[in-house]
């Protein structure tokens, strides 16, 4: 009888000493990210500076998984999961927050910024961190910009005025501004799947398209377009987003260290992506595969021109406010 009881209390101090281990060593934090590029690129380095940067900081209490080149989730659905808590971060291009949010259209607006000194100073300031929780009603929080690029136009012909456009198919992103702003010209935008981008290029199915001189490189775009106008008209950027259930739902020290750590990564991944830009245009150039035009000032103009009607059209959905906050840094 006595051994019995001995024998119930040594289980019972056995349980009691396995549930204070397991609570003493929970298991960290897993954050999910999921992006659509290679881990070459600017946003691939980002993502694992920022695996890297909670490694050293976060040890034992968050692990950061890194999914790239659309191995979780492509950008059409990785919002949707995040909701449903499948993915704790994402960076998809800020085009593909239409449904989520009028307001990020302002990105996509042709002309906008002169140079990527303006994009960063208006991203910075008090309307560009606004627009941060613009997608906040749909659950979302925005952590911070990314940086591709301004993006150049290519093309199967020579395109120095808007009136070369006439008539020719432009693969866009899924944006009804991109979607105006080619109309504008004349031209005939097609949304399309950027892996099939090549393909479409290759096969003439498409006579052009406009990206970032990384994306251009990367994706060999230029050995299939003889053309690239260094029109520098339009922006591509990523908005780092997660859930706001995930976000406010960590305890304050970690959501600090991790803002802190995403910052930095973020503040290295746009480094890369300057550097990258100069890079990548050259080796385009060194290539001898394509014919990069120069607009002058007057060429210029006239895009400038024909595409302006477009910020109009987009103004009530977006907010003046907005559009006069961005053009005030150029």
């Amino acid at each position: 009888m006595r051994s019995n009881k001995l024998l119930l209390v040594s289980l019972i101090l056995a349980v009691a000493f396995v549930a204070s281990a397991t609570v003493s060593m929970a298991a960290p934090i897993v954050m999910k990210f999921s992006h659509v590029v290679a881990e070459n690129t600017p946003k691939g380095q980002m993502a694992n500076k920022f695996k890297e940067l909670v490694a050293q900081r976060l040890a034992g209490k968050v692990v950061v998984e890194v999914f790239p080149s659309s191995q979780l989730f492509g950008d059409n659905k990785v919002l949707e999961a995040m909701l449903l808590g499948d993915v704790q971060l994402a960076a998809p291009s800020l085009s593909k927050f239409q449904k989520y949010t009028k307001s990020l259209q302002i990105f996509d607006l042709p002309f906008l910024f002169k140079d990527m000194a303006a994009v960063e100073k208006f991203q910075q300031g008090p309307e560009g961190q606004k627009l941060l929780m613009s997608v906040e009603k749909k659950g979302l929080i925005g952590l911070g910009y990314l940086h591709n690029g301004l993006k150049q136009l290519s093309a199967s012909d020579p395109l120095r005025v808007p009136a070369d456009a006439k008539g020719k198919k432009f693969r866009i992103m899924t944006s009804d501004v991109l979607a105006a702003q080619f109309k504008a010209v004349g031209a005939m935008p097609l949304k399309k799947p950027f892996s099939e981008v090549f393909t479409l290029l290759q096969t003439r199915a498409i006579d052009g398209q406009e990206n970032t001189w990384s994306n251009i490189y990367s994706k060999k775009f230029f050995e299939v377009q003889p053309y690239i106008t260094e029109s520098n008209h339009g922006l591509l950027d990523y908005l780092l987003v997660t859930s706001i259930e995930f976000w406010m739902g960590l305890p304050d020290d970690i959501r600090a260290e991790l803002k802190k750590a995403l910052d930095e990564a973020t503040a290295f991944g746009n480094k890369v992506a300057a550097q990258k830009a100069i890079e990548d245009r050259q080796k385009i150039i060194d290539s001898k595969r394509c014919t990069i035009i120069e607009l002058t000032d007057a060429e210029r103009q006239l895009w400038v021109d024909a595409m302006k009607p477009v910020w109009k059209k987009f103004e009530k959905q977006i907010g003046k406010e907005y559009i006069d906050a961005a053009v005030a840094p150029n």
